[in-house]
């Protein structure tokens, strides 16, 4: 196809008006571009915008703002055993214990807080950042309750103190304990430990990109872990631990 034109435009060529020679290559040299060129490319793309209206890859609308949820205070603890008693009075045992579970949630925000109260400040150094600081009731008996505080330079270095049953942590803390000696022994660079703060067991590990953890098991299900970024050693760690009231924290949690 290509070749056919070619030679018809060649002859066509021949037969114009004598040119310059640089006016006969240019109008040849663009003619034969425009004919061989290929043909022009489509493109698709997963977000498009038809009428004004965003789309994602399942034709589904994207959200564009909707003002969130408004923050509710913790429940009210005498209030919802109120609502409990009254609901097993009327025979709606379903009431009644969703009552009793707000209950609970109720108490254990407000133990965190109270443990919040209770912490070091400032510790090695550090600031404590209230802003930061996180209670957290996910279940019911005591079975997701997660109290956490950072302290800060506000540069780069942070210490970070998570208390309640640590779902990341809790397997892996019995796996050590129950093969410590193994794990220790085979370990060609050592970055884990078994240390102890303050009498308690607990496990430091130390990670290039993460900097320290330490974790002291306070319980069945419960434990306190710091993790420490930017610190110097691990005496640096370990002296810090030492300034938090462990016993005190056993006690607050039920676990003493």
């Amino acid at each position: 196809m290509k070749t056919s034109f070619l030679l018809c435009l060649a002859l066509a060529i021949v037969a114009l008006p004598k040119q310059s020679d640089a006016q006969l290559l240019k109008k040849l040299k663009d003619k034969v571009n425009k004919a061989i060129a290929p043909p022009p490319t489509t493109t698709t793309t997963t977000d498009q915008t038809t009428a004004g209206t965003a789309t994602d890859a399942s034709g589904k609308p994207v959200n564009k703002g909707g003002g969130g949820l408004k923050n509710t205070p913790p429940p009210d603890v005498n209030e919802q055993i109120a609502d409990a008693e009254q609901a097993h009075g009327a025979a709606k045992y379903s009431d009644a214990r969703y009552s009793l579970q707000q209950a609970l949630i109720g108490i254990e925000l407000q133990l965190g807080r109270e443990m919040l109260k209770s912490l070091p400040d400032p510790v090695a150094g550090l600031e404590k950042d209230t802003l930061q600081d996180k209670v957290v009731s996910a279940q019911w008996g005591w079975s997701n309750l997660t109290i956490q505080r950072i302290y800060t330079d506000k540069k780069d270095k942070q210490l970070t103190v998570t208390i309640g049953n640590n779902g990341m942590y809790s397997g892996f803390v019995m796996m050590y304990f129950n093969n410590a000696y193994g794990m220790q022994a085979n370990a060609d660079n050592q970055n884990m430990k078994q240390v102890k703060v303050k009498g308690n067991k607990a496990i430091i590990q130390y990670d290039d990109s993460k900097g320290y953890t330490l974790i002291v098991p306070i319980g069945q299900s419960s434990m306190i872990v710091w993790e420490a970024i930017n610190f110097a050693d691990e005496t640096e760690v370990m002296n810090t631990a030492n300034a938090f009231d462990i016993d005190g924290i056993k006690k607050q949690m039920g676990e003493q």
